[in-house]
Parts: C-alpha cells; structure tokens; sequence
C-alpha cells in the first residue's frame, strides 16, 4: 500500500542513543511522542520526527543528523554546540532556533499539516515560518507553561500567541481545550500513551496487597512523600513501593521518609529507585493499586493530567488520585478511586476501601481509547475538511 506524504513532528526528542550527545529531551514526552507517531503510522503515513534538541554538555560540537527510527520513523536532529557560559548558552539557543526556522521554510509546503509540541521557546521561528510557508499547525499542549513555571510577562504573551497559531490541536485534558480552543477548531484529547500491556503474570508470591508510587519526587508536587506517610495507617496486609526519579537531594530525601517510617509503620514500605521499560512493566505488574498523589492546589493541576493515571492502567492496576477536575472530567474519570485531601490518612482509608471483587477491567478501556485516537488523529491529519 502506498504511504501517504510523510508528517513532520517538531519536538524535543531523543532516541536514547548513548552517543554522548546528551541532547535534551524528556522521557514522559518522548514517551507520547512515540505513541503518537504509531498511531500516525497506523493510518499510513511516514513520520519525520523534527528536533531541534541541543545538547547539554559544556563543550564540543556535533553534527545534524537524520537516523531511522523504524521502517516509518525518522528522526531529524540539528547541528549543537556545548557551552558553560551563559553567552554560549544563549547563542546555542539560537543556533537551534534558527536551523529550525530555515528548515521550515526550506522544507515545507502551504497547507501541509505539522504537529508541533507546544513549547514557549520554539513558536517564534515556527510562527515566523508560517507567515511565508501558510504551513498548518496541529498543535500538542500538554500544560500552560505560565500555571506551572514562573514566566516573564513577554514569555506569558508569546506562549498565548503559541496558542493562537494552532489550526487544529491535541491536548491533553478536556479542561485545556475549553480554555484555549475558544473558536471551537479542530481537536483531539489524548491524554497520554494508550499501550495496552499484556498480563505478564508477574506476582511477589505473597498474600499482601502491594500499592505502587511512580512517577517524580519533586516535593513541589509533593506524590512520592504522601504515598509513603500514608504506610503509616495502613496494616501488615500492606506493601507500598516507591519507584521513580528526582535529584540526589531528592533521592536522599525519599530514602530518609522510608527509613523512617519503616520503624513506625505496620505495613512495609520500599524503595526501588528508577525502572524503565520491560523491567518497570514487570514490576508495576506485580502491583494491585497504583498512587497518583498529588498536592492538589497548585495551577497545573486544573488543566495537566498525570500520565502515570494511564500506565497503571494499561497494566491492569486499580488506582487511588486526588480528585482534581482534570482527572475528573475525563472518559476514565469514572474508574477512579478519589480521595479529598492530601493527607496521609485519607488515603490510606482510600487505599483500604477497594473492593477487589468488583468487574474491572481498565486494559479494555485503554484499548477504546486507542482505537478512538486512531480515528481522530487520522481526521487532524487531513489536508482537506
């Protein structure tokens, strides 16, 4: 079968590849990145993963390059340079950006539709591309920057301009298109990977019912230390693992809080340290709940949706969330177990409350997800309406 024209995909992106480039990326991105070429594969179209990734070492020089990914993925990557200084830094922004820009006008063709990944720093040169090229943009929010980062006021006017630009979108919650998408265009809510994993059968041989923490332990956020205070008021029957990732400070901060209440606790807590690919499948696997704790009142909240919601899922488990509208609101809002407030005990009596020997079955729901996203990418991806 004949494939479509291939789709550029403008984001930043790393394949992994331990080449000591260090360019960056961000592996909850690079992760839907993925799920979404697929599902663009899937409807007979090549894809050419654009990124203009820099890296982050202080020094040397590396080449642009364009590498296969699979049979219907490539990846495109610019020339970078490292740097210590701050004037370095800010010329090897620009050496990026202006690659970027004239990629774009070299490259592209009006009315041909892009996925853009949302990111304040890059929708200059796209949005300045547009303007000579009337290229369409299909643009991926995933959050507003400004609700979560502390942005200049000409950040916060050019990320609303970033917006503007989208003729068609992806968000990630239902929340973000009804305060972006006022002109009701074309869109499609993805709220993270839909990859059903299969039942690896994957169990700790034990009677115990074993919760599992993944994701970030920022404190901002606050997740990872709720889950492991909440060990407190559950009962032998209990095991809370704790997986994911953070700074050194933030490791040490974690492994103290397990210590710690591993002497006063019933239920036994561990750490795991960071698990990827088949291993955190594995693992996960061996799990019955899985924890989305997060302090509830900050901005980000109202509009980001967490995707560990979606991989607990996809690998069969229950889950326990604050209840937040994001969550909420959305198709899945309704197999969730929600608790009020960040605290300890509550969600412990969350933990508690799960009736096992209820009908569940959160990979077929996964699966529909999947197979509705198929139908809506191929509609954005159209050239005609």
């Amino acid at each position: 079968m004949m494939m479509n024209k291939p789709i550029k995909y403008i984001a930043f992106y790393s394949d992994n590849v331990h080449d000591g480039q260090n360019r960056i990326a961000t592996l909850s991105a690079t992760n839907k990145i993925d799920y979404i070429c697929t599902a663009i594969t899937r409807n007979n179209y090549e894809v050419e993963i654009v990124s203009p990734s820099w890296t982050k070492n202080s020094s040397g020089f590396y080449k642009g390059d364009v590498k296969r990914i699979t049979d219907s993925i490539t990846l495109k990557t610019f020339a970078t340079f490292g740097g210590e200084s701050k004037i370095k830094r800010i010329f090897k922004y620009l050496f990026s950006l202006i690659q970027l820009f004239f990629y774009l006008l070299i490259s592209t063709e009006k009315d041909e539709p892009i996925i853009v990944y949302h990111s304040v720093i890059l929708s200059l040169p796209i949005r300045t591309a547009k303007l000579f090229k009337k290229f369409k943009i299909i643009l991926e929010v995933e959050e507003i920057y400004q609700d979560a980062q502390n942005l200049s006021g000409f950040m916060k006017k050019n990320e609303y301009k970033a917006f503007a630009s989208g003729d068609k979108y992806l968000f990630s919650t239902e929340l973000l298109n009804q305060k972006i998408n006022k002109t009701n265009k074309p869109q499609s809510i993805i709220y993270g990977t839909y990859q059903v994993e299969k039942d690896r059968e994957a169990s700790f041989e034990d009677d115990k019912i074993h919760v599992v923490y993944a994701g970030t332990f920022d404190p901002i956020k606050g997740g990872a230390l709720a889950a492991i205070d909440a060990a407190k008021y559950l009962t032998k029957d209990y095991h809370i693992h704790i997986i994911g990732f953070g700074s050194i400070e933030q490791i040490k901060s974690i492994e103290d809080k397990v210590a710690e209440v591993s002497l006063i606790s019933d239920a036994i807590v561990s750490y795991h340290g960071l698990l990827k690919g088949e291993d955190y499948i594995q693992f996960i696997q061996k799990c019955q709940i899985g924890l989305s704790t997060q302090i509830p009142g900050a901005k980000y909240n109202e509009t980001s949706f967490p995707s560990k919601i979606l991989s607990y899922m996809a690998n069969g488990l229950k889950v326990v969330s604050i209840r937040i509208k994001a969550i909420e609101y959305s198709s899945i809002g309704s197999q969730i177990y929600y608790y009020q407030q960040q605290d300890p005990k509550e969600i412990a009596n969350k933990i508690i409350s799960i009736d096992f020997s209820s009908s569940y079955d959160s990979r077929k729901l996964i699966k529909s997800l999947d197979e509705n996203f198929l139908k809506e990418i191929k509609l954005l991806l159209k050239t005609k309406e």
